[in-house]
């Protein structure tokens, strides 16, 4: 399966290459456009426990769509995410399993495992909820962000302070904690910057320059009330 990212940075969407017979798995309703042939089908991936799981604890769909090249020819599926930004296509190795955050995955390749499992305590008040997307195994993950991308690869021993709606993939095994951004939450509210996440290497770290929180709020402050 080869990935290629087009409109990149600030409309981006992910053309996925596809040999005749070769599937690949995506969120539902992040097909774009695809090639003549192909053929989709919906499927609670691993059971309907760890769709459901995914669904109310992850923030992806119950549902996930699979899309199968023409048996006789070569094919492709464009994916794109709901909001503008950039698009990342991240390798994962069976000793290098990959978090995703609510919402940022666009497609994988079908031998990868997808889950949600529980990201710790610490993490319970971010925007994670408590909860992580995780995947493992050989193979390659599209994410999406709001606004643009940036990678960090850290090394052993450093890290940074991020908003936690700003991050959007890490390494699995990274030491990550979500604590306020100053010790009163009197203070940490006056700052706009209630809850940051502590993220520490060795590891690579994806976050986005644009916070879908923050647009919800903005939203919903500058919209007239529904009158009857």
């Amino acid at each position: 399966m080869q990935i290629e990212v087009r409109h990149s940075p600030a409309f981006a969407a992910a053309r996925i290459l596809l040999d005749p017979g070769e599937a690949v798995n995506a969120e539902s309703g992040a097909m774009a456009m695809m090639s003549f042939g192909v053929t989709v089908e919906a499927a609670m991936q691993g059971g309907f426990m760890k769709a459901l799981k995914r669904s109310t604890l992850g923030g992806e769909s119950l549902f996930v769509s699979k899309f199968t090249a023409h048996p006789e020819y070569a094919s492709w599926v464009d994916v794109a995410a709901r909001l503008p930004g950039d698009v990342a296509v991240i390798a994962i190795t069976a000793d290098r399993p990959l978090v995703l955050t609510k919402g940022s995955w666009l497609a994988s390749d079908v031998h990868l495992e997808m889950d949600t499992k529980w990201g710790g305590k610490s993490m319970f008040f971010g925007s994670e909820g408590g909860f992580v997307v995780h995947f493992a195994g050989t193979g390659q993950v599209v994410a999406s962000a709001y606004g643009a991308l940036d990678l960090i690869d850290l090394p052993a021993g450093q890290g940074f302070t991020i908003d936690t709606g700003h991050l959007v993939a890490y390494d699995a095994g990274m030491n990550v904690k979500v604590r306020k951004v100053s010790k009163g939450w009197i203070t940490s509210a006056k700052t706009g910057e209630a809850l940051v996440m502590d993220i520490q290497g060795p590891g690579r770290v994806w976050t986005q320059t644009r916070n879908q929180t923050d647009l919800i709020d903005w939203l919903a402050n500058v919209l007239p009330f529904t009158r009857n």
